[in-house]
């Protein structure tokens, strides 16, 4: 008897101790203000619900969706800011189950005024707080005026050459009269792969940061045309020195693992960087 009670107690001690690593663990990216989440382009080999079943699998509550992925679960089509209000419903109920947070969508770019306001439309009807975009230049204005219109942030991406905004000079000079709804989505990789300093480029955007595609990558070698993502910490980005200058600008925001290599089997890869991510805000914090 004693034996048992002992076992039981042992238990709900560990338990406790658990419970209150993990607290911990919370209350740092809460005083960060940093939210851990994932782009579902990181799962486009699966379905959106098979996606946000993996984001729940990995402790993550936050998501970043692209247009195209299939929706699974018996629902028909694609992800699109064109469907209807059904569907929506069904996605939310299906993402809330899963306690996941449907928190930005992209990368999108519309052909017309009707097409950004489709899109602010929907992205305002599933709560979205972050439209991840790379506007053409005729459109910023109308894109500034959609964001206060629905109170919704825009976070410019920079993809590679030949992208309007491929390097922080370009984005700071194209947004540099509108308003402060309009701020970045930081993609490291694309950095570095431009062979930018991807913690240099963070300095430039200096507080106009909403988001971040954030990822390792593999050095560079002579021969290789792709430098691939890696397990965070394993690669050849400074990790810890982006962060540190994130925190110097007193970021808060959505970091969207992009995690763009293993598609079939990224799982383990993923959970090693979450691990990395984590120890490196238990430090800075």
């Amino acid at each position: 008897m004693k034996k048992s009670i002992f076992v039981k107690i042992s238990v709900l001690l560990a338990v406790m101790v658990l419970s209150l690593a993990v607290f911990a663990q919370k209350s740092k990216l809460d005083k960060a203000g940093w939210k851990l989440g994932v782009q579902s382009y990181s799962f486009h080999r699966f379905t959106f619900t098979e996606a946000v079943d993996i984001a729940h699998q990995l402790g993550l509550n936050y998501m970043e969706v692209y247009y195209g992925q299939p929706l699974g679960e018996g629902m028909e089509g694609t992800m699109d800011f064109r469907m209807d209000k059904e569907t929506r419903k069904q996605i939310l109920k299906y993402a809330q189950s899963k306690k996941v947070k449907i928190m930005a969508s992209g990368v999108v770019i519309c052909k017309d005024e009707q097409e950004w306001k489709q899109l602010f439309e929907f992205a305002n009807a599933m709560g979205i707080k972050i439209i991840t975009c790379e506007p053409e230049y005729k459109h910023l204005e109308y894109v500034d005026e959609l964001a206060n219109k629905y109170k919704i942030d825009v976070a410019i991406h920079n993809h590679p050459k030949p992208s309007n905004y491929w390097k922080p000079e370009m984005f700071l000079e194209a947004t540099k009269e509108l308003s402060s709804r309009i701020g970045a989505c930081a993609d490291v990789g694309h950095w570095a792969r431009m062979g930018l300093d991807p913690a240099e480029c963070l300095k430039k955007y200096n507080g106009k940061v909403k988001s971040l595609h954030f990822k390792d990558i593999k050095a560079a070698e002579a021969g290789e045309a792709e430098r691939h993502d890696v397990i965070w910490g394993t690669g050849s980005l400074d990790i810890e020195g982006m962060l540190a200058e994130l925190k110097k600008q007193d970021f808060e925001g959505l970091f969207s693992i992009e995690y763009e290599h293993n598609w079939d089997n990224s799982v383990p890869d993923i959970e090693k960087s979450i691990t990395y991510f984590k120890k490196l805000v238990d430090e800075l914090y």
